[in-house]
């Protein structure tokens, strides 16, 4: 059975500005075995970002992580200095951000950018570092790399610019991948190249990937696993076949329901989850998704629930699995 290489316990991250402290991330906990791809899920404003960029100790002021624990192999990163950080970045835990545009710095030359990279954590000289640039922009899919190595950003396109973001990411051969959106603003046809190329180096470096996003469709074509966040809680996690053919949720089986579905008479309408998500800056103090779901008890609006084993290896945050409560009444 795989190892679990990177475990987190009751990670929470919060923002504090001039209103007040946003509860972006309240209390979240998984763990990723090697060689394995897991989806995280959720609407805009979910915590899913501001997780993936605690895990690897990048949340800058007014943010901060509060409390929790990230382990790697069995050591808690929040408890290293800077420096050591420094070293784990890139070399055993990689990001591809959600916006290659922005990443990539706009007046420097490709080469110069990812060999600096390779430098910095492969500790080669100048000439092999571009040999081995090159070799990376090739594993990729990106032909004629020594061409690209001397042209600007400005000069590529969205979708090979992802390219390089992930030859970059990849450039250390890094136990953990963590892509965050990394398909968001690329046509479909580069969508579905990027993620071939993401099951190819998962495939030949047995590499761990988290892959965050939106998009289910995404998740069920290339994840084992999946978490569905909502209000800086995780409100279910299972296998991706099961949760997606039976949500045990209420917010899972929203999302689910609001997806495109195919119909005869192509009239079928989306059916969109009622209400907006919770004010994280005065968060509820019983389920986050209370206020929105169809089968809100009293016990939801005053208790938060904890987490109930749902059964097929799965667990979910809400009441309606407690089998002790006693029967109330269901408000409309």
């Amino acid at each position: 059975m795989p190892e679990k290489l990177l475990e987190i316990e009751n990670l929470k991250t919060s923002f504090y500005t001039e209103a007040g402290e946003v509860q972006a991330v309240r209390g979240v906990g998984f763990s990723l075995k090697k060689g394995e791809v897991y989806g995280i899920v959720g609407e805009s404003g979910s915590g899913k970002s501001v997780m993936a960029k605690s895990i690897i100790s990048l949340i800058q002021p007014p943010g901060k992580i509060k409390e929790g624990s990230i382990r790697l192999r069995g050591e808690n990163l929040l408890l290293k200095k800077e420096k050591d950080l420094q070293k784990i970045r890139g070399n055993e835990i990689a990001m591809i951000s959600q916006d290659p545009m922005s990443a990539l710095n706009p007046v420097v030359k490709i080469g110069k950018q990812l060999t600096e990279v390779i430098i910095r954590h492969r500790r080669v000289g100048k000439k092999e570092a571009k040999r081995i640039a090159a070799q990376l922009l090739r594993q990729v899919g990106i032909s004629s790399p020594e061409e690209r190595l001397e042209q600007y950003p400005h000069e590529l396109s969205g979708g090979m610019k992802q390219r390089i973001m992930i030859a970059m990411a990849i450039s250390c051969h890094p136990e953990v991948l963590i892509a965050d959106e990394p398909t968001t603003a690329l046509d479909v046809t580069i969508q579905a190249q990027i993620l071939d190329l993401m099951r190819d180096l998962r495939e030949k470096e047995n590499m761990a990937i988290l892959l965050i996003t939106h998009d289910l469709g995404v998740v069920a074509q290339n994840c084992e696993r999946v978490l569905v966040m909502y209000g800086g809680l995780i409100m279910e996690e299972g296998p991706v076949k099961d949760l997606f053919q039976n949500p045990k949720h209420p917010y899972t089986e929203g999302l689910l329901k609001s997806l495109p579905k195919r119909s005869d008479t192509g009239k079928e309408r989306l059916i969109p989850i009622q209400g907006t998500p919770p004010d994280l800056l005065n968060p509820p103090k019983g389920c986050p998704f209370a206020g929105r779901c169809p089968y809100t008890m009293g016990i939801c609006q005053e208790k938060m629930p904890p987490y109930f084993d749902a059964g097929e290896g799965r667990q979910t945050m809400c009441w309606l699995h407690d089998e002790s409560r006693e029967e109330g009444e269901v408000h409309e």
